[in-house]
């Protein structure tokens, strides 16, 4: 017995290190926290459906863009294409423990931004991030939707907070649109939008 007491002190003492080398060496370690089945109904609902429309263009956009334009930035000192991409996946993190969830020790948010010029990791990153982001949501609580909640620096309540999240989400959507636009990638999903309407069959003459 005081064998296999030994070896599970040793595994709750090595287990925070273990994950954050997984991490940094490879991709994320961070675990989406358990939650139950996501909700039909409510605004919790309402929300995870903006996630997953926020998910789907930001990983399709990542991965339209080339790898070597991952290091392009307009100017000196702002993000570059894939630092607004880790930058995104870092927020989902911190929106996430801004809501309840606590991080495990092996988050190292310093290490996320650090893969921004390699697409196959921030990709993975992108996608690891909005998993954790969207359990924590589904996490929560229907009967606190009026709770206070400070989110970005604004006092607002939970409800409110989704809005605030959203919009962080739309300003840099926007911002990666304009990196692709101006390095000559046109986003997937304008595609079908951008191709030339057929003309209707004529009507045979009488």
């Amino acid at each position: 017995m005081r064998r296999i007491y030994l070896y599970f002190l040793c595994l709750t003492v090595l287990a925070p290190g273990v994950a954050l080398a997984a991490y940094t060496q490879d991709k994320p370690a961070e675990k989406a926290p358990v939650s139950s089945v996501a909700p039909a109904t409510g605004f919790r609902a309402e929300f995870l459906e903006e996630i997953a429309y926020y998910e789907k263009r930001y990983t399709s956009l990542a991965e339209t863009m080339p790898a070597e334009k991952y290091t392009w930035r307009p100017a000196e000192g702002v993000r570059s294409v894939g630092e607004v991409f880790t930058h995104i996946a870092g927020a989902n993190y911190g929106v996430a423990r801004a809501l309840g969830t606590t991080p495990s020790a092996g988050l190292d948010f310093k290490s996320i931004m650090a893969l921004s010029a390699d697409k196959p990791k921030v990709i993975q990153a992108l996608k690891d991030s909005f998993a954790y982001f969207r359990n924590a949501v589904i996490s929560l609580k229907e009967e606190d939707a009026d709770k206070p909640q400070k989110m970005f620096n604004r006092q607002t309540t939970l409800r409110g907070s989704f809005i605030v999240i959203t919009g962080h989400f739309g300003e840099h959507l926007g911002q990666s649109i304009a990196y692709a636009r101006v390095n000559g990638v046109v986003p997937p999903w304008t595609e079908g939008f951008n191709q030339s309407p057929q003309k209707p069959a004529e009507k045979p003459k009488p």
